[in-house]
């Protein structure tokens, strides 16, 4: 049996759920830690995203009206071995608050997976989410929250003069906060492999020590830049959509990181008796599972 089959196996025995996730706006219950002084907090504050739950879910990226409880059950499950070992502190195989969500190829669901894993994270009560657009070609988070004008990410890249932290937008949503992709530039690919993106996530890991980082990547198979983030996550959450992403490109993909790495595979879109669009969670086989 393959990878996906015995993932999709294990949900439906499970018989829960449906498309995704936690919506955002909630009131999540995150702890501002003592190394953010009083001056940065009330800077952010001027500079706070006001989060439009309804214009997120009418793009796409949160559940519909009424699923809501569903699919923060689902989320519930996903998260809880995240952050368990996101507190469990640092590891061989890297910091484990620094969360990858990647997938094989386009199209499987990475970004609103990764968009409402933030929401959810971010309810609990003492977490904090920071969501970094890390798929720099695309820039899918930043256009989605309207950040495109802001710096981030890939200002932070090439001038080593910028503080990371500076560049972080807290939003109305207690505990979420994100790090947009930043302004266009040539060779991402060298710049996301560079020492300065490793200070930069051990930095913005260093100044608040209960926040996750939460990476949206690119594609693990179609870019240079997807497989450079797999070298600084400690943790990799793979989405598949069932049903769609071929058998190889999930082995392929798995192949890419360490199985201390692994945090997990998320089923997009499975088809579970009447329900449709189902999210499901389970653990990583190995690239040669299967016939």
């Amino acid at each position: 049996m393959s990878l996906v089959e015995q993932a999709i196996a294990r949900l439906k025995n499970q018989q829960t759920g449906s498309k995704g996730p936690v919506l955002g706006g909630s009131a999540a219950k995150a702890v501002v830690p003592s190394t953010v002084n009083e001056s940065e907090e009330s800077a952010k504050a001027a500079n706070r995203l006001v989060i439009d739950v309804n214009a997120l879910r009418a793009g796409g990226y949160l559940p519909e009206a009424g699923k809501d409880r569903q699919f923060a059950e689902n989320y519930r499950r996903i998260k809880s071995p995240l952050i368990e070992n996101a507190r469990a502190g640092d590891t061989a195989g890297g910091q484990p608050r620094i969360i990858m969500v990647a997938s094989a190829v386009p199209g499987d669901g990475k970004t609103f997976t990764c968009i409402n894993l933030a929401f959810s994270m971010a309810q609990e009560r003492d977490i904090s989410v920071l969501l970094i657009d890390s798929d720099v070609a695309k820039h899918h988070i930043t256009d989605i929250f309207g950040l495109r004008q802001r710096k981030g990410l890939l200002d932070a890249l090439t001038d080593q003069s910028l503080d990371p932290e500076a560049l972080v937008i807290p939003t109305s949503s207690r505990g979420f906060s994100i790090l947009p992709a930043g302004g266009r530039v040539e060779g991402t690919a060298e710049l996301v492999s560079s020492n300065r993106m490793r200070q930069i996530v051990t930095s913005l890991c260093a100044r608040n020590p209960r926040r996750i980082l939460l990476l949206d990547s690119p594609p693990l198979l179609i870019t240079n830049e997807g497989r450079a983030l797999v070298k600084i996550a400690g943790q990799v959450v793979l989405v598949v959509r069932a049903g769609e992403t071929p058998r190889h490109a999930v082995q392929a993909a798995i192949g890419m990181f360490a199985e201390k790495q692994a945090g997990g595979v998320i089923l997009n879109q499975v088809t579970v008796g009447l329900t449709e669009g189902y999210y499901g969670y389970g653990a990583y086989g190995t690239p040669d599972d299967g016939p």
